[in-house]
Protein backbone atom coordinates (compact mmCIF):
# COMPACT_ATOMS: atom_id res chain seq x y z
CA UNK A 1 0.00 0.00 0.00
CA UNK A 2 1.10 3.35 -1.08
CA UNK A 3 1.05 5.99 2.45
CA UNK A 4 -0.38 8.11 2.97
CA UNK A 5 -3.41 6.03 2.27
CA UNK A 6 -7.39 6.98 3.43
CA UNK A 7 -10.19 4.72 5.02
CA UNK A 8 -13.34 6.07 5.23
CA UNK A 9 -15.78 4.85 8.50
CA UNK A 10 -18.83 7.11 7.43
CA UNK A 11 -19.80 10.59 5.06
CA UNK A 12 -19.92 8.22 1.86
CA UNK A 13 -23.84 7.24 1.78
CA UNK A 14 -24.90 10.19 2.10
CA UNK A 15 -24.30 13.85 4.16
CA UNK A 16 -23.53 12.89 7.64
CA UNK A 17 -21.20 10.42 9.76
CA UNK A 18 -18.31 11.95 8.63
CA UNK A 19 -15.42 9.82 10.12
CA UNK A 20 -11.69 9.93 7.84
CA UNK A 21 -8.70 7.82 8.49
CA UNK A 22 -5.14 8.81 7.32
CA UNK A 23 -3.20 6.51 7.31
CA UNK A 24 0.40 7.52 7.69
CA UNK A 25 1.88 4.37 7.89
CA UNK A 26 1.24 0.20 8.30
CA UNK A 27 1.02 1.31 12.00
CA UNK A 28 0.11 5.08 12.38
CA UNK A 29 -2.67 6.75 11.52
CA UNK A 30 -4.88 10.22 12.36
CA UNK A 31 -8.91 10.05 12.19
CA UNK A 32 -10.26 13.45 11.12
CA UNK A 33 -13.60 13.76 12.68
CA UNK A 34 -15.92 10.87 14.07
CA UNK A 35 -19.68 12.01 12.94
CA UNK A 36 -23.10 10.02 13.41
CA UNK A 37 -25.27 8.90 10.66
CA UNK A 38 -28.61 10.49 10.64
CA UNK A 39 -32.03 10.43 9.19
CA UNK A 40 -32.36 7.70 6.53
CA UNK A 41 -28.46 6.85 6.43
CA UNK A 42 -28.17 5.36 10.07
CA UNK A 43 -27.31 1.66 10.24
CA UNK A 44 -29.55 -0.86 11.14
CA UNK A 45 -27.71 -1.69 14.35
CA UNK A 46 -28.73 1.98 15.66
CA UNK A 47 -26.72 5.71 16.39
CA UNK A 48 -24.56 4.63 19.44
CA UNK A 49 -23.82 1.51 18.71
CA UNK A 50 -20.29 -0.60 18.42
CA UNK A 51 -17.17 2.58 16.38
CA UNK A 52 -16.93 -0.15 13.61
CA UNK A 53 -13.62 0.37 13.05
CA UNK A 54 -10.36 -0.52 15.52
CA UNK A 55 -8.55 2.48 17.53
CA UNK A 56 -5.05 0.94 17.18
CA UNK A 57 -2.34 3.14 15.55
CA UNK A 58 -4.59 5.96 15.65
CA UNK A 59 -1.85 9.54 17.29
CA UNK A 60 -5.08 11.61 17.45
CA UNK A 61 -8.44 12.90 16.68
CA UNK A 62 -8.80 15.73 14.74
CA UNK A 63 -12.37 17.99 14.72
CA UNK A 64 -13.12 19.79 11.99
CA UNK A 65 -16.34 21.39 13.94
CA UNK A 66 -18.85 20.23 16.45
CA UNK A 67 -21.64 19.35 14.39
CA UNK A 68 -23.05 15.88 15.93
CA UNK A 69 -23.01 14.11 12.37
CA UNK A 70 -18.66 15.01 12.97
CA UNK A 71 -18.16 14.79 16.67
CA UNK A 72 -21.20 12.26 17.24
CA UNK A 73 -19.63 9.05 17.94
CA UNK A 74 -16.48 10.27 20.38
CA UNK A 75 -18.49 8.74 23.23
CA UNK A 76 -18.04 5.16 21.04
CA UNK A 77 -14.49 5.88 20.47
CA UNK A 78 -14.02 6.50 24.14
CA UNK A 79 -16.00 3.45 25.03
CA UNK A 80 -13.53 1.33 22.83
CA UNK A 81 -10.30 2.70 24.81
CA UNK A 82 -8.96 6.01 22.70
CA UNK A 83 -7.02 8.27 25.40
CA UNK A 84 -5.11 10.18 22.63
CA UNK A 85 -5.67 14.03 22.27
CA UNK A 86 -8.90 15.41 20.79
CA UNK A 87 -7.36 17.88 18.72
CA UNK A 88 -9.63 21.10 17.52
CA UNK A 89 -9.91 24.59 16.97
CA UNK A 90 -10.32 26.85 20.48
CA UNK A 91 -13.77 27.53 19.82
CA UNK A 92 -14.11 24.04 18.95
CA UNK A 93 -12.65 23.20 22.57
CA UNK A 94 -15.22 25.70 24.03
CA UNK A 95 -18.24 24.16 22.35
CA UNK A 96 -17.50 20.33 22.40
CA UNK A 97 -18.40 19.52 25.71
CA UNK A 98 -21.53 21.33 25.58
CA UNK A 99 -22.32 19.42 21.95
CA UNK A 100 -21.25 16.02 23.52
CA UNK A 101 -22.49 16.23 27.03
CA UNK A 102 -26.18 17.34 26.14
CA UNK A 103 -25.84 13.86 23.32
CA UNK A 104 -24.73 11.62 26.00
CA UNK A 105 -27.69 12.09 27.86
CA UNK A 106 -29.97 11.41 25.35
CA UNK A 107 -28.54 8.68 23.72
CA UNK A 108 -26.53 6.96 26.74
CA UNK A 109 -27.07 8.39 29.83
CA UNK A 110 -28.76 10.85 31.89
CA UNK A 111 -27.05 9.62 35.07
CA UNK A 112 -25.33 12.35 36.92
CA UNK A 113 -22.23 10.45 38.10
CA UNK A 114 -22.09 8.95 34.84
CA UNK A 115 -21.98 12.37 32.70
CA UNK A 116 -19.25 13.85 34.99
CA UNK A 117 -17.13 10.94 34.81
CA UNK A 118 -17.51 11.04 30.69
CA UNK A 119 -17.05 14.92 30.84
CA UNK A 120 -14.11 14.46 33.19
CA UNK A 121 -12.49 12.01 30.43
CA UNK A 122 -13.13 14.06 27.20
CA UNK A 123 -12.36 17.59 28.49
CA UNK A 124 -8.81 15.80 29.94
CA UNK A 125 -8.17 15.01 25.95
CA UNK A 126 -9.17 18.01 24.11
CA UNK A 127 -6.26 20.04 22.88
CA UNK A 128 -7.37 23.73 21.76
CA UNK A 129 -4.99 24.51 18.46
CA UNK A 130 -4.57 27.75 17.27
CA UNK A 131 -5.45 28.80 14.01
CA UNK A 132 -3.55 29.13 10.94
CA UNK A 133 -0.32 27.58 13.07
CA UNK A 134 1.27 24.18 12.38
CA UNK A 135 1.34 21.60 15.35
CA UNK A 136 3.18 18.60 15.17
CA UNK A 137 1.47 15.40 15.44
CA UNK A 138 3.84 12.74 15.01
CA UNK A 139 7.40 13.24 14.52
CA UNK A 140 10.35 10.37 14.28
CA UNK A 141 12.75 8.98 12.36
CA UNK A 142 10.59 8.26 8.93
CA UNK A 143 7.74 10.06 9.47
CA UNK A 144 6.54 13.59 10.20
CA UNK A 145 2.99 14.89 10.58
CA UNK A 146 2.06 18.13 10.92
CA UNK A 147 -1.64 19.70 10.45
CA UNK A 148 -3.03 23.22 10.86
CA UNK A 149 -6.42 24.51 10.94
CA UNK A 150 -7.85 26.95 8.57
CA UNK A 151 -11.21 28.86 9.19
CA UNK A 152 -13.77 26.99 7.08
CA UNK A 153 -16.69 29.17 7.60
CA UNK A 154 -19.28 27.06 8.37
CA UNK A 155 -20.01 27.92 12.35
CA UNK A 156 -18.12 29.32 14.96
CA UNK A 157 -14.68 27.38 15.28
CA UNK A 158 -14.96 25.28 12.04
CA UNK A 159 -11.84 24.36 10.04
CA UNK A 160 -10.59 22.48 6.91
CA UNK A 161 -7.32 19.96 8.05
CA UNK A 162 -4.22 21.05 6.56
CA UNK A 163 -1.96 17.40 7.13
CA UNK A 164 1.70 17.67 5.93
CA UNK A 165 3.62 14.61 5.57
CA UNK A 166 7.15 13.78 5.36
CA UNK A 167 8.94 10.32 5.12
CA UNK A 168 12.13 11.57 3.95
CA UNK A 169 13.92 14.78 5.51
CA UNK A 170 14.63 17.68 2.35
CA UNK A 171 12.23 15.96 0.32
CA UNK A 172 8.74 17.34 -0.81
CA UNK A 173 5.69 16.76 1.68
CA UNK A 174 2.43 15.56 0.70
CA UNK A 175 -0.62 17.67 1.29
CA UNK A 176 -3.55 16.05 2.93
CA UNK A 177 -6.58 18.55 3.56
CA UNK A 178 -10.02 17.60 4.89
CA UNK A 179 -12.69 20.00 4.08
CA UNK A 180 -14.54 19.22 7.07
CA UNK A 181 -18.15 21.31 5.74
CA UNK A 182 -17.26 24.86 4.22
CA UNK A 183 -19.48 27.21 4.96
CA UNK A 184 -20.73 29.99 2.48
CA UNK A 185 -19.90 33.57 2.21
CA UNK A 186 -21.46 36.30 3.75
CA UNK A 187 -22.09 34.76 7.21
CA UNK A 188 -22.96 37.26 9.17
CA UNK A 189 -20.97 36.35 12.20
CA UNK A 190 -17.86 34.89 10.86
CA UNK A 191 -14.60 35.64 9.35
CA UNK A 192 -14.62 34.90 5.37
CA UNK A 193 -13.37 31.16 4.23
CA UNK A 194 -9.86 31.10 2.34
CA UNK A 195 -8.98 28.11 -0.24
CA UNK A 196 -6.00 26.25 0.98
CA UNK A 197 -2.33 27.39 -0.67
CA UNK A 198 -2.00 23.73 -1.74
CA UNK A 199 -3.22 20.27 -1.75
CA UNK A 200 -2.35 17.09 -3.17
CA UNK A 201 -5.04 15.10 -2.10
CA UNK A 202 -8.52 16.95 -1.39
CA UNK A 203 -10.80 15.44 0.98
CA UNK A 204 -14.01 17.46 -0.36
CA UNK A 205 -17.74 17.72 1.13
CA UNK A 206 -20.07 17.71 -2.09
CA UNK A 207 -23.78 18.59 0.48
CA UNK A 208 -24.62 21.56 -2.50
CA UNK A 209 -22.50 20.24 -5.46
CA UNK A 210 -25.74 20.35 -7.40
CA UNK A 211 -26.57 23.41 -6.78
CA UNK A 212 -26.26 27.00 -6.21
CA UNK A 213 -27.27 28.97 -3.73
CA UNK A 214 -29.73 32.63 -4.05
CA UNK A 215 -28.41 35.81 -3.29
CA UNK A 216 -27.62 36.06 0.14
CA UNK A 217 -27.61 39.80 0.35
CA UNK A 218 -31.67 39.41 0.39
CA UNK A 219 -32.31 36.47 2.85
CA UNK A 220 -33.13 39.35 5.88
CA UNK A 221 -35.26 40.99 3.64
CA UNK A 222 -37.40 37.43 2.82
CA UNK A 223 -36.86 37.01 6.44
CA UNK A 224 -38.53 40.65 7.51
CA UNK A 225 -41.32 39.61 4.70
CA UNK A 226 -42.18 36.49 6.14
CA UNK A 227 -42.30 38.25 9.71
CA UNK A 228 -44.54 40.65 8.53
CA UNK A 229 -46.99 38.13 6.80
CA UNK A 230 -47.16 36.18 10.24
CA UNK A 231 -47.93 39.42 12.57
CA UNK A 232 -50.77 40.01 10.06
CA UNK A 233 -52.00 36.40 10.16
CA UNK A 234 -51.90 36.65 13.83
CA UNK A 235 -49.70 33.64 13.53
CA UNK A 236 -46.79 32.18 15.34
CA UNK A 237 -43.90 31.46 13.14
CA UNK A 238 -42.11 28.09 13.99
CA UNK A 239 -38.77 27.62 13.38
CA UNK A 240 -36.31 24.40 13.40
CA UNK A 241 -33.21 25.75 13.96
CA UNK A 242 -29.96 23.43 14.60
CA UNK A 243 -29.23 24.75 18.23
CA UNK A 244 -25.32 25.16 16.87
CA UNK A 245 -24.41 28.06 14.21
CA UNK A 246 -28.02 28.35 12.61
CA UNK A 247 -29.91 29.59 15.62
CA UNK A 248 -27.24 31.91 16.32
CA UNK A 249 -27.02 33.63 13.04
CA UNK A 250 -31.02 33.72 12.90
CA UNK A 251 -30.82 35.40 16.11
CA UNK A 252 -28.34 38.31 14.63
CA UNK A 253 -30.50 38.78 11.89
CA UNK A 254 -33.50 39.20 14.05
CA UNK A 255 -31.88 42.00 16.11
CA UNK A 256 -30.54 43.38 13.32
CA UNK A 257 -33.94 43.82 11.85
CA UNK A 258 -35.51 44.71 15.40
CA UNK A 259 -32.92 47.82 15.85
CA UNK A 260 -33.69 49.19 12.44
CA UNK A 261 -37.52 49.48 13.06
CA UNK A 262 -36.81 50.71 16.24
CA UNK A 263 -34.70 53.28 14.63
CA UNK A 264 -37.51 53.97 11.92
CA UNK A 265 -40.09 53.61 14.76
CA UNK A 266 -42.89 53.75 12.03
CA UNK A 267 -45.51 50.45 12.41
CA UNK A 268 -46.43 49.08 9.20
CA UNK A 269 -50.52 49.31 9.00
CA UNK A 270 -52.47 46.39 8.66
CA UNK A 271 -55.68 46.03 6.14
CA UNK A 272 -57.81 47.18 9.06
CA UNK A 273 -55.61 49.85 10.63
CA UNK A 274 -53.94 47.73 13.74
CA UNK A 275 -50.46 48.38 13.77
CA UNK A 276 -48.24 45.73 13.63
CA UNK A 277 -45.82 45.96 16.83
CA UNK A 278 -42.53 45.02 15.87
CA UNK A 279 -41.47 46.08 19.71
CA UNK A 280 -44.05 43.73 21.01
CA UNK A 281 -43.07 40.75 18.86
CA UNK A 282 -41.63 38.22 21.23
CA UNK A 283 -38.46 36.21 20.25
CA UNK A 284 -38.94 32.64 21.50
CA UNK A 285 -35.59 30.56 22.09
CA UNK A 286 -36.78 27.07 23.68
CA UNK A 287 -33.74 25.05 23.34
CA UNK A 288 -31.90 24.70 26.60
CA UNK A 289 -29.08 23.36 23.86
CA UNK A 290 -29.24 26.40 22.03
CA UNK A 291 -28.99 28.72 24.72
CA UNK A 292 -25.84 27.59 26.41
CA UNK A 293 -24.19 27.62 23.11
CA UNK A 294 -25.94 31.64 22.46
CA UNK A 295 -23.93 31.92 25.65
CA UNK A 296 -20.80 30.58 24.46
CA UNK A 297 -21.26 32.06 21.12
CA UNK A 298 -21.19 35.34 23.24
CA UNK A 299 -17.97 34.88 25.14
CA UNK A 300 -15.95 33.90 21.94
CA UNK A 301 -17.01 37.10 20.81
CA UNK A 302 -13.33 37.95 19.96
CA UNK A 303 -13.53 34.95 16.76
CA UNK A 304 -16.72 36.90 15.24
CA UNK A 305 -15.99 39.32 11.63
CA UNK A 306 -15.38 42.75 12.43
CA UNK A 307 -18.77 44.05 11.67
CA UNK A 308 -20.15 41.84 14.44
CA UNK A 309 -17.63 42.82 16.89
CA UNK A 310 -18.24 46.76 15.60
CA UNK A 311 -21.90 45.90 16.80
CA UNK A 312 -20.80 44.84 20.08
CA UNK A 313 -18.77 47.98 20.37
CA UNK A 314 -22.05 49.90 19.63
CA UNK A 315 -23.86 49.05 23.11
CA UNK A 316 -25.82 46.25 20.86
CA UNK A 317 -25.93 42.73 21.87
CA UNK A 318 -26.86 40.83 18.38
CA UNK A 319 -27.28 37.26 20.60
CA UNK A 320 -29.21 38.80 23.56
CA UNK A 321 -31.24 41.31 22.83
CA UNK A 322 -34.10 42.50 25.19
CA UNK A 323 -36.85 40.73 22.93
CA UNK A 324 -35.51 37.50 23.21
CA UNK A 325 -37.36 35.29 25.80
CA UNK A 326 -35.54 32.32 26.43
CA UNK A 327 -37.45 28.92 27.79
CA UNK A 328 -35.50 26.37 30.08
CA UNK A 329 -37.68 23.88 31.84
CA UNK A 330 -39.91 21.72 30.69
CA UNK A 331 -42.92 22.70 32.34
CA UNK A 332 -42.51 26.34 31.43
CA UNK A 333 -42.17 25.04 27.46
CA UNK A 334 -45.44 23.19 27.76
CA UNK A 335 -46.86 26.60 29.16
CA UNK A 336 -45.50 28.37 26.15
CA UNK A 337 -46.86 25.72 23.67
CA UNK A 338 -50.04 26.29 25.40
CA UNK A 339 -50.71 29.92 25.42
CA UNK A 340 -49.62 30.23 21.71
CA UNK A 341 -51.84 27.63 20.68
CA UNK A 342 -54.75 29.35 22.74
CA UNK A 343 -54.20 32.61 22.14
CA UNK A 344 -53.69 34.54 18.74
CA UNK A 345 -50.75 36.58 19.87
CA UNK A 346 -48.09 36.32 17.18
CA UNK A 347 -44.67 35.15 17.97
CA UNK A 348 -41.25 33.43 16.60
CA UNK A 349 -40.38 30.17 18.08
CA UNK A 350 -36.95 28.99 17.60
CA UNK A 351 -36.86 25.26 18.51
CA UNK A 352 -34.75 22.05 18.45
CA UNK A 353 -34.22 20.04 16.28
CA UNK A 354 -33.39 21.24 13.49
CA UNK A 355 -34.85 17.98 11.66
CA UNK A 356 -38.12 17.61 13.57
CA UNK A 357 -36.93 14.23 14.53
CA UNK A 358 -36.79 15.20 18.74
CA UNK A 359 -36.52 17.94 20.99
CA UNK A 360 -38.86 20.77 21.79
CA UNK A 361 -40.33 21.91 18.41
CA UNK A 362 -42.30 18.44 17.91
CA UNK A 363 -44.76 19.38 20.51
CA UNK A 364 -44.95 22.88 18.98
CA UNK A 365 -45.70 21.23 15.88
CA UNK A 366 -47.95 18.71 17.20
CA UNK A 367 -50.13 22.04 18.60
CA UNK A 368 -49.71 24.19 15.46
CA UNK A 369 -49.54 22.21 12.55
CA UNK A 370 -53.32 21.95 12.10
CA UNK A 371 -53.82 25.78 12.17
CA UNK A 372 -53.39 27.71 9.00
CA UNK A 373 -52.84 31.04 10.79
CA UNK A 374 -49.35 29.45 11.79
CA UNK A 375 -46.24 29.09 9.80
CA UNK A 376 -43.33 26.88 9.48
CA UNK A 377 -40.23 27.69 8.16
CA UNK A 378 -37.39 26.08 7.36
CA UNK A 379 -33.98 27.63 6.99
CA UNK A 380 -31.70 24.46 7.22
CA UNK A 381 -31.10 21.51 5.09
CA UNK A 382 -33.52 18.39 6.08
CA UNK A 383 -32.22 14.62 5.94
CA UNK A 384 -34.10 12.12 4.03
CA UNK A 385 -36.45 9.95 5.99
CA UNK A 386 -36.87 12.76 8.82
CA UNK A 387 -40.36 14.20 9.49
CA UNK A 388 -38.36 17.85 8.43
CA UNK A 389 -37.98 16.37 5.17
CA UNK A 390 -41.60 15.45 4.96
CA UNK A 391 -43.32 18.70 6.11
CA UNK A 392 -40.72 20.78 3.39
CA UNK A 393 -42.02 18.34 1.20
CA UNK A 394 -45.55 19.45 1.95
CA UNK A 395 -45.14 22.97 0.17
CA UNK A 396 -44.80 21.21 -3.25
CA UNK A 397 -48.31 18.77 -2.78
CA UNK A 398 -51.62 19.90 -3.73
CA UNK A 399 -53.93 19.71 -0.67
CA UNK A 400 -53.90 18.40 2.68
CA UNK A 401 -50.86 16.27 3.61
CA UNK A 402 -49.97 14.44 6.85
CA UNK A 403 -46.53 13.54 8.55
CA UNK A 404 -45.56 11.03 11.10
CA UNK A 405 -44.58 12.67 14.55
CA UNK A 406 -44.27 10.90 18.02
CA UNK A 407 -46.44 7.73 16.33
CA UNK A 408 -49.68 10.55 15.41
CA UNK A 409 -50.70 11.23 11.92
CA UNK A 410 -50.61 15.20 11.88
CA UNK A 411 -52.60 17.23 9.26
CA UNK A 412 -50.38 20.22 7.91
CA UNK A 413 -52.50 23.09 7.24
CA UNK A 414 -50.35 25.63 8.50
CA UNK A 415 -48.23 27.12 6.29
CA UNK A 416 -44.38 25.88 5.11
CA UNK A 417 -41.87 27.94 3.59
CA UNK A 418 -38.30 27.21 3.36
CA UNK A 419 -36.32 30.58 3.72
CA UNK A 420 -32.84 30.54 1.16
CA UNK A 421 -30.02 31.64 2.20
CA UNK A 422 -28.97 30.39 5.49
CA UNK A 423 -27.29 26.75 4.12
CA UNK A 424 -24.15 26.73 6.81
CA UNK A 425 -22.45 24.84 3.68
CA UNK A 426 -20.79 26.06 0.30
CA UNK A 427 -22.92 25.48 -3.31
CA UNK A 428 -21.06 24.26 -6.30
CA UNK A 429 -19.55 27.42 -7.14
CA UNK A 430 -17.67 27.58 -4.13
CA UNK A 431 -16.85 24.16 -3.84
CA UNK A 432 -15.22 24.71 -7.27
CA UNK A 433 -13.36 27.48 -5.95
CA UNK A 434 -11.77 25.93 -2.92
CA UNK A 435 -10.59 22.94 -4.84
CA UNK A 436 -8.54 25.37 -7.18
CA UNK A 437 -6.81 27.04 -4.52
CA UNK A 438 -4.59 30.24 -4.20
CA UNK A 439 -3.02 29.31 -7.01
CA UNK A 440 -1.97 25.49 -6.51
CA UNK A 441 -5.06 23.67 -7.60
CA UNK A 442 -5.66 20.30 -6.20
CA UNK A 443 -4.33 16.95 -8.03
CA UNK A 444 -6.51 14.44 -6.88
CA UNK A 445 -10.26 15.26 -5.28
CA UNK A 446 -11.83 12.43 -3.20
CA UNK A 447 -16.15 13.42 -2.58
CA UNK A 448 -17.91 12.50 0.65
CA UNK A 449 -20.42 14.21 2.63
CA UNK A 450 -23.12 14.31 -0.25
CA UNK A 451 -25.94 12.70 -2.14
CA UNK A 452 -25.22 10.80 -5.20
CA UNK A 453 -26.34 13.16 -7.25
CA UNK A 454 -24.77 16.02 -5.73
CA UNK A 455 -21.57 14.63 -5.73
CA UNK A 456 -21.68 13.42 -9.74
CA UNK A 457 -23.08 17.07 -10.26
CA UNK A 458 -19.58 18.70 -8.49
CA UNK A 459 -17.54 16.39 -10.26
CA UNK A 460 -18.52 17.01 -13.27
CA UNK A 461 -18.38 20.53 -12.71
CA UNK A 462 -15.02 20.08 -11.40
CA UNK A 463 -13.57 18.24 -14.80
CA UNK A 464 -15.24 21.19 -16.83
CA UNK A 465 -13.43 23.58 -14.69
CA UNK A 466 -9.71 22.10 -14.25
CA UNK A 467 -10.25 21.34 -18.01
CA UNK A 468 -11.24 24.37 -19.04
CA UNK A 469 -7.80 25.94 -17.29
CA UNK A 470 -5.83 23.10 -18.87
CA UNK A 471 -5.35 21.30 -15.72
CA UNK A 472 -5.72 17.55 -14.65
CA UNK A 473 -7.64 16.21 -12.17
CA UNK A 474 -8.41 12.72 -10.78
CA UNK A 475 -11.63 12.51 -9.24
CA UNK A 476 -12.85 9.22 -6.56
CA UNK A 477 -16.21 8.70 -4.79
CA UNK A 478 -16.09 6.33 -2.55
CA UNK A 479 -19.06 4.09 -2.03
Amino acid sequence: MAYPALAHHGGTRGVTGSCHQLHLDSTTSLLIDCGLEQGAEVSPEGEFSSLGFAIEGIQALVITHVHLDHVGRVPALLAAGYRGPILCSEPSAVLLPLILEDAYKLGISSEPTHVARYLELLNGLIEPVPFEQWYCVVDREGLQCRIRLQRAGHLLGSAYVECDVRYTQGEPSTRVVFSGDLGAPCNPLLRPLQPPERADLLVLESTYGDRLHPDRSERQQRLEAAIDRALADQGTILIPAFSLGRTQELLYEIEDILHRKALLASPTEKADGDPLDWSQLPIILDSPLAQRVTRAYRALHQYWNDEARQRLGEGRDPLGFGQLICVDTHARHQQVVNYLKSTGRPAIVIAGNGMCSGGRIVNYLKAMLGDPRHEVMFIGYQARGTPGAFIQASQKAGGVVGVDLDGRMLEIRAKVMTLEGYSGHADQEGLVRFALGQGNAVKKVVLVHGEGKAKQALAQALRRCFSRLGLELEISIPG
